[in-house]
């Protein structure tokens, strides 16, 4: 597999996801070191997957995402869609704004950041990033957002629930959808989404920073390790 990065101005955790995914794909022997690309780069090597981290990108003006889903390199990420992009955290705020997944993210609902540890239900197995875990699944990933509460219409959610296109929930450790559980609240504790096609997902959970035991867990490492087999 062949990855790249996408480093915004104001990313800040473009160096972690490029060592989950080194980590994961020095595996397989056909992989090499994930590429980094600078945000004006109009054009860049193919690739099987590309990556929008965390951050802060332009400083978070306007609204979160929206001056970096205008930067030269989104056209070519949004022409090459259809075989592997992630978006985590403020990546997933790009791909919302660039039109390439659906809804939005506003300010958490308590109009505070929230840094802190937080349980997912994963809702289905059937996609090349989730085929590691089980459907039902409870995992622990951090996050850290100021501006994580998604929100779509209501026929919208209707309609992703109808064609499988939530990804994750917030969850008790016991897997109930409960509001306390929802760090932000997101409308029905929505925390990841993908396309149609389940070729893009978005989410705000930081799965790169719980992917090592060094990093006091692994429930993050599934998710490169499927998209290093699928992609391979």
């Amino acid at each position: 597999m062949k990855a790249a990065v996408v480093v915004f101005p104001g990313s800040n955790c473009d160096r972690d996801v490029a060592v989950a995914l080194a980590q994961a794909m020095g595996r397989h022997p056909s992989n090499g070191a994930p590429i980094m690309v600078w945000h004006k780069e109009a054009d860049f090597a193919p690739v099987d997957l590309i990556v929008l981290p965390g951050g802060f990108c332009y400083g978070d003006y306007l609204r979160c995402g929206a001056m970096a889903a205008h930067s030269p390199v989104m056209k070519e990420i949004v022409r090459r869609a259809g075989r592997g992009v992630l978006g985590i955290c403020n990546g997933f705020q790009v791909l919302t704004e660039a039109g390439l997944l659906p809804g939005a993210l506003i300010r958490n609902a308590n109009l505070k950041f929230v840094c802190k540890d937080v349980h997912l239900r994963v809702e289905t197995s059937q996609s090349l990033f989730t085929a590691r875990y089980e459907e039902g699944q409870t995992i622990r990933i951090p996050v850290a957002h100021h501006d994580g509460n998604y929100v779509a219409g209501d026929d919208e959610l209707e309609r992703m629930e109808d064609r499988v296109q939530i990804a994750f929930r917030y969850c008790s450790p016991d897997g109930a959808l409960t509001s306390a559980a929802n760090p932000n609240g997101s409308e029905r504790n929505v925390a990841g989404v993908f396309n149609e096609s389940k070729t893009v997902l978005g989410l705000m959970p930081h799965p790169e920073r719980l992917a090592d035991p060094a990093l006091g867990g692994t429930d993050g490492r599934p998710m490169f390790d499927a998209l290093v087999e699928a992609l391979s």
